[in-house]
């Protein structure tokens, strides 16, 4: 995905916090700090560490400036509400800085935390991939913990596939690999 305009990138930037939001205030409170090992992010972690890289470092960098981060604790903000506010706020904050990005400003070459080089709209797409992983790693967290976990799209996988099973008109028929011809 090659990212040609702030106005084109921002609604979908918006979607992706939006879907990890969910995945965060699905978490019970009180086990928004646990750990399923020692040394390993809590689900408090993974979210104060999206927004601080977000902000402190994919927003620093693609500006030219070093990072600015500083870890993910619960200094940062503590409890669950505190937490989805400290993502907002840092959200806005790097909006902020990066809505009047131009197109020629996209592809000046920046740098990223460890210093190589790269084209800023790869760091907005890196910046992306960055929350998206750990908002994986939230649902893990969220199935050991036997809580509900949101769907990403609006259905679940049962409700999908019932509703696949609905609209299929033919059934395709298999390749001898195994694979659904097309």
């Amino acid at each position: 995905m090659e990212i040609l305009s702030m106005a084109s990138f921002l609604p979908y930037f918006e979607n992706i916090r939006e879907r990890t939001l969910r995945a965060l205030r699905a978490v019970p409170p009180e086990k928004l700090e646990w750990r399923h090992a020692d040394g390993v992010f809590s689900c408090g972690d993974l979210a104060r560490h999206i927004a601080a890289v977000e902000r402190n470092t994919f927003a620093e960098n693609i500006l030219g400036r070093p990072s600015r981060y500083h870890g993910c604790g619960p200094d940062l903000a503590d409890g669950l509400e505190n937490v989805v506010t400290y993502m907002q706020r840092t959200r806005r904050e790097t909006v902020e800085m990066l809505k009047d990005l131009s197109p020629e400003d996209l592809n000046q070459k920046r740098h990223t935390a460890q210093g190589a080089p790269i084209t800023a709209w790869k760091l907005l797409r890196a910046l992306v991939e960055h929350e998206v992983h750990h908002r994986g790693e939230m649902y893990v967290y969220l199935a050991l913990l036997g809580a509900q976990r949101p769907p990403l799209f609006g259905l679940t996988e049962p409700q999908l596939r019932a509703t696949s099973s609905e609209a299929r008109v033919a059934s395709p028929e298999p390749s001898s690999r195994g694979h659904v011809r097309g």
